[in-house]
């Protein structure tokens, strides 16, 4: 794993929340990772991202080494944390990048605070439609969700390459910082209250994606959808769909790719994003093409 910044930590209300910050010039850009994850989902972009912004990037409540308690009850807790957090830190405007849950979470930011959200670049993100992998919903069942996710080296090392491609690209280092997080005092219990906070045994919470799709069309931010083409955690159908739902969006479909682009393939990640975040006007709504 590459060089990362120095682990943090300052009180959003009740909880004591690691995050990094890395660079000193250039507009500021939030890092916001997805369902079990922690900063170091990001650890092979903050470097080259911050070499033109400020760059933040952190745990959100229940996540990583942040406090595992209170339990989320609401998925719009997580957005109004990302907005205490803005405010703790001082941060009057910044981009976001979102994977996964967190991209599902700055979706609904933009819609509530529009004018503190510069772009957004929206990583296989949530909350576009109901389908989500099988295990997750499994684990929306009480008692069978406290089963399917004991902590074991073996059961974290299987989701991991669930999530990737490439087996390949789940060495030892990231099951071990897997598992260690998992293991930390009331990581599970979290894990699943936020996990079901989001979605039940049909999938993500139809309650939350009827609304989120009703009014996604009044984001009118500059927008980057990307995703991996043999994503198995949420569909790529769920990236056209949300390409077509946004305004003036840009898509960008990375071919043996999961569910994290900025992990399997961070070169080209990192380079798109730049591109996308420096660039001073907009084009018209459009597709970037595939890296197949």
């Amino acid at each position: 794993m590459s060089k990362v910044p120095q682990d943090r930590y300052i009180r959003i209300g009740d909880i004591n929340t690691r995050y990094w910050v890395e660079g000193d010039k250039g507009s500021a850009v939030l890092l916001i990772h997805g369902l079990g994850g922690s900063v170091e989902n990001w650890a092979l972009n903050v470097g080259h991202l911050s070499g033109h912004h400020r760059v933040y990037a952190m745990d959100l409540p229940g996540s990583g080494r942040s406090d595992k308690t209170p339990p989320i009850r609401s998925i719009y807790d997580l957005v109004s944390f990302v907005g205490d957090f803005m405010k703790v830190l001082q941060i009057e405007k910044a981009s976001f990048l979102g994977n996964s849950l967190g991209g599902g979470l700055v979706l609904q930011f933009a819609l509530q605070h529009p004018e503190k959200v510069e772009k957004l670049v929206l990583v296989d993100n949530a909350g576009i439609g109901r389908k989500v992998i099988l295990d997750l919903r499994l684990c929306s069942v009480p008692l069978l969700g406290e089963l399917l996710t004991r902590p074991s080296r073996k059961g974290t090392a299987t989701l991991l390459k669930k999530i990737v491609y490439d087996p390949a690209i789940v060495t030892d280092d990231l099951v071990t910082l897997g598992y260690n997080l998992i293991t930390l005092p009331g990581a599970q219990q979290a894990l699943l209250a936020t996990l079901r906070a989001g979605i039940n045994l049909l999938g993500q919470r139809g309650n939350l994606t009827k609304s989120l799709l009703n009014k996604i069309g009044h984001i009118t931010t500059p927008a980057l959808i990307i995703w991996g083409k043999q994503d198995r955690i949420l569909p790529l159908t769920h990236a056209y769909k949300c390409h077509e739902c946004l305004p003036g969006s840009e898509i960008k479909i990375f071919d043996n790719c999961g569910h994290m682009p900025q992990l399997e393939h961070p070169d080209e990640f990192n380079a798109l994003v730049l591109r996308f975040l420096d660039r001073q006007t907009e084009p018209t709504k459009q597709s970037v093409g595939t890296n197949a």
